[in-house]
């Protein structure tokens, strides 16, 4: 058989991207200015996103961002929308950033970290002298033994490893080592809960008045997997919704009690919610956040009781005004209007010549235009935010993990070598945090196990060591 009917082995088709994968794509994931340029654009468009009003209207960032002036020159809402920075955090470049991040993450903690734990929790041994001269606080005795170290290292919490040549091993705070791993695990569970989130949460707003029924319908910002997570199968009802107000008369707090209804109506959770007291159902939550009046009721002579709908007028940010036209003769041909600034202030009636004819409050009565009107009630409306987000468990546990990890990082991985040989008795040690506590742990191990001035010795060897 000659060489040219050797057959020739052929290279794998799997062999190109596994070498493109180690050589060039993991050396730029894994490397710190990648994760720290990453880390500075997710903040930059986060801020961008607390800054810019996300989920509103169109017409609302016409009004605020026109075209001319633009804002910086440039920011116009035209500009603003195509970029989608009116939903920043659904937008596919910004959970492109968290995905990226967290694959960056991922693949330094398997490059890495992970080999770095692994290289920490092997056994070591040194059998021989020379070994000892490369660590930065050693020793070379003329006294002490194995058995009265492993003591003095057991007392201190260290593991200790006995080798076979008269040597040992001994370290503690493996959990410093572990603390990097749980940091990355905890960020990438973050980033993956906000992603879950931006797919599958939906808020909503609702302004509904008192002692009305609704359902959840006014959705302002969803994910595209949000569907399931919208009530269908249940509904709400506001039994009340009041105001409580302070001496001077400013709003010092304000209330809905709320009742969760199920499919044929019947009430299956009922609560009073009020700012920063919400209520939750079914992963659904309902906020406190504003309110309104929604109707007023009245009387005219002896007529039945009457609730007509007051709109809110336009102050251009000079306050809250609601406004209603009250019919004085039964053709309409006559009336007046009827402002209000809240649910139990002074109520004002104009004519239609603009007039301010009488003021009164709620229930009292009045003579306008040759009959008397009484002013019952003001009616309120809530306004509720409601909110699901899945991914806050999620979220929750990987802060957790991320708190964890920190406190775990600030614990110092000791590590302490011993050699018997040829009547001399060899200790050093390194660690990769607290230098100077583990030198005066050092020295007082050693202090039990040979003379003062060997000890001396020691201190000065690791004050040199510590300067250099």
């Amino acid at each position: 058989m000659t060489l040219d009917n050797v057959p020739v082995p052929q290279p794998s088709i799997w062999s190109a991207p596994q070498r493109f994968l180690k050589k060039e794509l993991l050396p730029v994931l894994t490397d710190l200015r990648l994760a720290i340029l990453l880390l500075l654009a997710i903040a930059l468009f986060s801020i961008s996103g607390t800054v810019i009003e996300q989920g509103q209207p169109v017409a609302f960032y016409q009004s605020n961002y026109p075209e001319d002036p633009a804002l910086f020159g440039f920011l116009s809402w035209k500009v603003l929308l195509a970029a989608g920075f009116d939903h920043v955090y659904r937008t596919w470049w910004y959970l492109a950033l968290l995905i990226l991040f967290g694959i960056s993450l991922t693949a330094c903690t398997f490059t890495r970290q992970l080999p770095a734990l692994k290289a920490s929790r092997k056994w070591k041994f040194y059998d021989k002298p020379r070994q000892f001269q490369k660590l930065a606080l050693s020793a070379e005795l003329d006294t002490g033994t194995l058995s009265d170290l492993t003591q003095q290292l057991q007392s201190r919490r260290y593991l200790v490893f006995a080798g076979e040549n008269n040597n040992l091993y001994a370290r503690k705070g493996i959990a410093g080592r572990i603390g990097p791993i749980v940091v990355h695990i905890g960020i990438v569970a973050i980033l993956a809960g906000g992603i879950w989130g931006a797919m599958t949460g939906f808020i909503a707003q609702e302004l509904v008045p008192s002692g009305d029924n609704f359902a959840v319908k006014n959705i302002v910002d969803a994910g595209p997997w949000a569907a399931p997570q919208i009530p269908q199968d249940w509904s709400l009802r506001v039994n009340r919704f009041w105001i409580d107000y302070t001496p001077n008369g400013g709003i010092n707090q304000f209330y809905s009690d709320l009742s969760v209804l199920d499919k044929q109506g019947e009430e299956v959770k009922r609560k009073t919610i009020f700012v920063n007291e919400p209520l939750r159902y079914k992963g659904v939550t309902l906020y406190q956040t504003d309110w309104g009046v929604s109707s007023v009721r009245i009387r005219v002579n002896k007529s039945p009781v009457l609730q007509l709908p007051m709109a809110k007028l336009n102050t251009n940010g000079q306050g809250r005004i609601w406004a209603t036209w009250i019919p004085t003769k039964t053709d309409m041909s006559e009336g007046v209007s009827l402002l209000a600034r809240d649910l139990q202030g002074m109520l004002l009636l104009y004519d239609v010549k603009g007039q301010l004819i009488s003021t009164l409050r709620p229930g009292m009565s009045t003579e306008v235009n040759g009959v008397t009107l009484y002013i019952d009630e003001l009616v309120g409306s809530t306004g509720l935010q409601i909110k699901a987000d899945p991914s806050i468990p999620i979220v929750y546990t990987g802060f957790t993990l991320l708190m964890l990890g920190v406190v775990m990082s600030y614990v110092s991985h000791s590590q302490i070598w011993a050699l018997q040989q040829d009547g001399y008795f060899y200790v050093g040690g390194k660690t990769n945090r607290a230098q100077v506590g583990f030198e005066q742990e050092m020295l007082d191990i050693l202090a039990q196990l040979t003379a003062p001035k060997q000890v001396e010795d020691l201190e000065i060897k690791a004050e040199l060591a510590s300067k250099s």
